[in-house]
């Protein structure tokens, strides 16, 4: 087994991430707040809003502020869930028109008390944001693998249809909710491409773990088997006491190392780095997907 690349518990200088600030920022932060908005960029308290936000992106989170499943790893809220806003959709679009943004991301909790998970609801929300003429991206969960379901958001033809499986194989059952799969959301990438052969798709893994190396390729592998284009490697920060804790914070080599790696497996663009997150460099990773497939 190869060689881990380990600094056990030396919390490096990307752990102590600026606060974001500057008018634009504010700005954008009161128009969501406005219209009653939640964004992953805060919620999960992603250390890329500030620049993300500046540079014409930001990621929305639908569905409510309440997540019906509880990863180890994950800060946002869970139980307690609440009833959809039916306006949402047009609230999204009418603050992404507002931001001036070039490339929205939408993602969202799990709502596996809905008949339908939420999908009719997410599709319609792509669609309004579309309507403006922007790019969109959406972060699905897994719909619990119900094609049905999946086949919904992909009829509202997002331009990058994105599905984490956050970890390597044999941590799966450590970090994420019972209820969520390494196989199950491999079926789910698997089933986009089987619908939508020139659908752009796109995963994510979490380093600090304790994964290896040689699971990190595994992973690797199996998302290009299963047809993904684009890949995120990221270190997990632990939010608050309340999430599993970090077992290791990883060099600025091995992200190097993974990255050389990602290409060589295959993967149209790789993003991997400390601060990486799913929706880093969105825009960047579509424009270089699109002219590849062009």
């Amino acid at each position: 087994m190869r060689r881990k690349n380990i600094t056990l518990m030396e919390r490096p200088d990307y752990v102590k991430v600026k606060l974001p600030t500057g008018d634009t920022f504010r700005n954008l932060n009161n128009l969501i707040r406005g219209n009653s908005l939640h964004t992953v960029c805060e919620e999960a308290r992603c250390p890329n809003v500030s620049e993300c936000w500046e540079s014409g992106t930001a990621t929305f989170m639908i569905l409510g502020k309440n997540c019906s499943r509880g990863c180890r790893f994950c800060s946002v809220t869970h139980g307690n869930m609440e009833q959809l806003d039916p306006d949402e959709p047009n609230k999204v679009r009418d603050s992404v028109k507002s931001m001036g943004l070039k490339y929205a991301v939408i993602t969202s909790v799990d709502r596996d008390d809905l008949p339908d998970q939420g999908s009719a609801h997410y599709a319609k929300t792509i669609m309004e944001v579309k309507s403006l003429g922007i790019k969109v991206e959406a972060l699905i969960p897994d719909f619990r693998g119900e094609r049905k379901l999946i086949r919904t958001v992909i009829d509202a033809q997002p331009d990058v249809l994105a599905h984490n499986i956050e970890t390597v194989r044999r941590l799966t059952p450590v970090i994420r909710d019972a209820r969520a799969g390494y196989d199950q959301s491999l079926s789910v990438l698997s089933y986009i491409k089987e619908e939508n052969p020139y659908m752009i798709t796109k995963s994510s893994i979490m380093l600090g773990h304790g994964e290896t190396d040689d699971e990190v390729e595994q992973a690797m592998e199996d998302l290009r088997r299963n047809g993904v284009d684009i890949l995120t490697i990221g270190q997990y920060l632990r939010p608050s006491k309340k999430q599993i804790e970090v077992k290791e914070y990883c060099s600025s080599e091995r992200y190097k190392r993974l990255e050389v790696m990602g290409y060589k497996h295959g993967f149209r663009f790789v993003a991997s780095g400390p601060l990486v997150r799913t929706s880093y460099r969105a825009f960047e990773a579509w424009a270089a997907q699109n002219i590849k497939l062009n």
